[in-house]
C-alpha cells in the first residue's frame, strides 16, 4: 500500500487487515525496488508505480506464492469496466435522455474508460456529440500537463513500456488525498483519445474536490470517495455554466466510490488542514528527464 496512503487511509487498511492481509507500507525494506527508492529518499512518501514496482518484484520472486493482478490502466481493464458504460447506455434510454457531457475522475483510467468508451463508441458510429470529461488533479496532471511519450508503468522499470502521457516513471506526488488518482501516466487507450481530441481532461485543486464532495453529500445523502469528487467537481462546473448560458445540459458522472474510509480526509477538510497544490514544472521536468530512450 502505498506509504501516504498507509497514513492517511488507515480504515482501509483497517478492513484488508479484517479479511487476513498483511499490509506494507511501500516504498519498503522487502523488495530490492523498495530499498532502491529509500537509499534515494528515505522519507519517500510513495507512489503508485513505486507500489507497482514492489508488487511486480514480489510476484516474479515467490516461486509461485504471490500472484499479481493490475486493476487500472491496461487496455484489458478498461474494456472488462466498460460494462459500467453499456449499462449507463441502457438507464439513460430508461430515462429517455441522453447525455451532453461524460465526466469522471481519471488517474490510470480504468474509471474513466469505463463509464467514457461506450459513449465514444456512439460518437464514432451514431452521430452522437457527447463530451468526454477526465478530471484529474492538479497536483498529478499526467493528462494536462504531461509528455506523451514512452514511458515505464512502474517506478523501477519493472514492466514493459507504454506510450502514453506521463510526468515521468519516477514522479512522486504530493500526498493529496486522492491516492488513487496519484499515477504517473495514463491508459493507452485514454491517451489515444486525448491525442485525437476525442475526449477533453481538466485538472481541479483539492480544495474544490472536497467543496463539492461536501455539497453532493448533503443534497444526496451519499459521502463521495475523494476520487469519485473530482468527476463531481467539473459536474458542478458543467451545470453552472449551462445555467449562466441558459442551455439545457444532460451530465451524467461516475460515481465510482464511497468515502467511509475516507473521513480523515473529510476530517483535515473541515479543519481547514488541506491545501491546494501546483505541481512544480521544474519538478515534471526533472522527471521527464529519466525517460527510456526508444
Amino acid at each position: 500500500m502505498v506509504k501516504i496512503s498507509y497514513q492517511q487511509k488507515p480504515y482501509r487498511r483497517a478492513i484488508m487487515q479484517a479479511f487476513g492481509a498483511d499490509v506494507t507500507p511501500s516504498p519498503s525494506d522487502k523488495t530490492q525496488a523498495g530499498r532502491s527508492i529509500l537509499e534515494r529518499d528515505p522519507n519517500s512518501t510513495g507512489s503508485l508505480g513505486i507500489a507497482i514496482s514492489e508488487a511486480v518484484e514480489a510476484a516474479a520472486t515467490s516461486a509461485g506464492k504471490y500472484k499479481y493482478s493490475l486493476g487500472s490502466v491496461l487496455n484489458h481493464v478498461l474494456m472488462h469496466q466498460t460494462v459500467i458504460g453499456e449499462e449507463t447506455l441502457r438507464q439513460m434510454a430508461l430515462a429517455g435522455e441522453y447525455p451532453d457531457v461524460v465526466t469522471s475522475c481519471i488517474g490510470g483510467g480504468s474509471n474513466f474508460g469505463g463509464i467514457a468508451l461506450p459513449f465514444l463508441r456512439e460518437n464514432l458510429t451514431a452521430g452522437k456529440k457527447t463530451r468526454l470529461i477526465g478530471v484529474e488533479p492538479a497536483a498529478c496532471p499526467s493528462l494536462t500537463r504531461g509528455t506523451y511519450a514512452y514511458d515505464y508503468g512502474d517506478s523501477v522499470g519493472l514492466g514493459p513500456i507504454v506510450k502514453m502521457y506521463t510526468l515521468g516513471h519516477d514522479f512522486v506526488p504530493a500526498p493529496l488525498h486522492a491516492g488513487g488518482l496519484r499515477y504517473h501516466g495514463m491508459a493507452s487507450i485514454v491517451c489515444e483519445m486525448y491525442d485525437q481530441g476525442l475526449m477533453e481532461a481538466v485538472a481541479v485543486h483539492q480544495l474544490e474536490t472536497f467543496q463539492a464532495a461536501v455539497a453532493f453529500a448533503r443534497a444526496e445523502g451519499i459521502i463521495p470517495a475523494p476520487e469519485a469528487a473530482h468527476g463531481i467537481a467539473v459536474a458542478i462546473r458543467e451545470a453552472l455554466a449551462a445555467k449562466e448560458a441558459g442551455d439545457k445540459r444532460v451530465i451524467l458522472f461516475n460515481l465510482s466510490g464511497h468515502g467511509h474510509f475516507d473521513m480523515s480526509a473529510y476530517d483535515a477538510y473541515f479543519a481547514g488542514q488541506l491545501e491546494d497544490y501546483e505541481y512544480p514544472q521544474e519538478e515534471i521536468d526533472r522527471a521527464l528527464s529519466a525517460l527510456p530512450q526508444v
